[in-house]
């Protein structure tokens, strides 16, 4: 296990090279399998971008998504890919859907072509709280619509205080 990740208190990075991770992962996906689920989105998939105490390069974290794509389908799970923004282009060839967080807040929606082209799903969620009201919602709702991605604007803690979907009028 290397370092732990920022704001996430009891969460570490794990080294996406080891082979005993990639077991792990592979039980954890046959477990998903084995409960009906229908697909997984794994996270914390873009190691290489932060300080995980691991000398991770984009090239293993290229290797890492494919293989939990590859490993995912092969039980019959659809696979979303969870923010990893920079290797979009790359890895949407091996990924069913995609979720991000925070792609109004900052600008990266636009890298979702990747999927949306291909007609992927892309879903997104918003935590800011100016999105909470008009007209600040009303425009990246309007941008959501315009660039094919689910959007909803939610509290940051997930508390059900809150819950806008930009598919709703």
């Amino acid at each position: 296990m290397g370092k732990n990740l920022d704001e996430w208190e009891g969460e570490r990075w794990l080294d996406i090279r080891s082979d005993n991770v990639r077991k792990i992962m592979q039980a954890r996906l046959e477990l998903a399998r084995s409960k009906g689920c229908n697909g997984v989105e794994p996270d914390n998939v873009d190691g290489y971008t932060n300080e995980t105490g691991f000398p991770l390069t984009a090239d293993d974290q290229l290797d890492y998504n494919r293989f939990l794509a590859s490993e995912a389908k092969i039980r019959g799970l659809a696979v979303g890919l969870k923010n990893d923004v920079d290797q979009l282009e790359e890895l949407a060839g091996a990924f069913d859907f995609a979720v991000n967080e925070q792609c109004h807040e900052f600008n990266e929606c636009g890298d979702y072509k990747f999927f949306t082209k291909n007609n992927k799903p892309v879903f997104n969620a918003e935590y800011k709280k100016s999105y909470r009201t008009d007209p600040a919602r009303a425009g990246i709702c309007k941008a959501a619509l315009e660039s094919n991605i689910r959007t909803l604007v939610l509290p940051l803690d997930l508390d059900g205080t809150f819950r806008y979907s930009c598919d709703s009028p």
